[in-house]
């Protein structure tokens, strides 16, 4: 299956320094980008068709891929002048490079791309801005089985913050943790029919326009994952994510994890 991977956001909340250039996508999270990250997920799972949706910072996402050094992150010979990779990262992937606007929403954004889709009926779509080690698979073959037109991976609530029951007099009767509640937050990784195009107007929005008609009418699946899931939405989950790499805590490189043989 194809992947669109929206990568053309500003990414301000991201930034702790306003003079900061480089796009939410190609933060650092250990020696590679957030975006490789996401892309190496997916094509542990057999899926290496990538659709990128452009906009802010595209010169960056363009510049990082056309002069990759597969090197730097697989074992090598090195013969004179010549490199010789003894395994390889990307050089089976196909990645193809939209500008989708500066200013576009998400849902327009994958509108500009559905005709690199070539027609598949189905589709990964996701924010580039999110990693977990959720079953790919298993969450593809839910999606089929649920007959739904859309699915999305749905999380517990990450917030630390708590909710306060308060009376109009003032009264706090009860303080309860948001990660108490039954509810359930959007994970960002898409399984999609492409009927959702029809629902999908200029310059519309995927969750508002086309996963809230479609929850209305029993066609959106939630795949629930009590898993690892962790954002990179701010300088500070991002900076999380890095420090924890480096202290060797990366549940999300699922490529990492020994086969199961029986």
């Amino acid at each position: 299956m194809k992947v669109v991977l929206f990568c053309g956001g500003y990414g301000m909340r991201m930034r702790n320094d306003r003079n900061d250039q480089i796009p939410k996508p190609m933060q650092m999270v250990g020696p590679r980008p957030i975006l490789w990250h996401i892309m190496r997920y997916y094509a542990h799972f057999g899926h290496k068709e990538f659709i990128l949706c452009l906009g802010y910072g595209a010169s960056k996402i363009k510049e990082f891929f056309l002069d990759y050094h597969e090197e730097q992150s697989n074992d090598f010979v090195l013969h004179g002048n010549r490199v010789d990779c003894l395994s390889t990262d990307i050089s089976d992937w196909k990645i193809t490079f939209v500008d989708t606007g500066l200013e576009s929403a998400i849902g327009e954004r994958l509108r500009r791309v559905r005709r690199y889709l070539d027609g598949d009926e189905h589709f990964l779509a996701n924010y580039a801005d999110v990693l977990t080690d959720a079953p790919l698979d298993d969450m593809i073959e839910a999606f089929h089985t649920s007959g739904a037109t859309a699915s999305m991976l749905v999380v517990p609530p990450q917030s630390s913050f708590h909710c306060v029951d308060v009376a109009e007099n003032g009264e706090i009767k009860e303080i309860t943790p948001v990660s108490n509640f039954p509810i359930w937050e959007n994970g960002g990784y898409f399984v999609l029919n492409q009927a959702i195009f029809d629902l999908l107007p200029p310059g519309g929005d995927l969750v508002a326009d086309v996963c809230g008609p479609l929850a209305g009418q029993g066609k959106l699946f939630g795949y629930r994952h009590f898993g690892f899931w962790k954002p990179a939405d701010t300088f500070k989950e991002r900076a999380e994510l890095a420090d924890n790499f480096a202290r060797g805590i990366h549940p999300w490189t699922v490529w990492e994890t020994p086969a199961v043989t029986s």
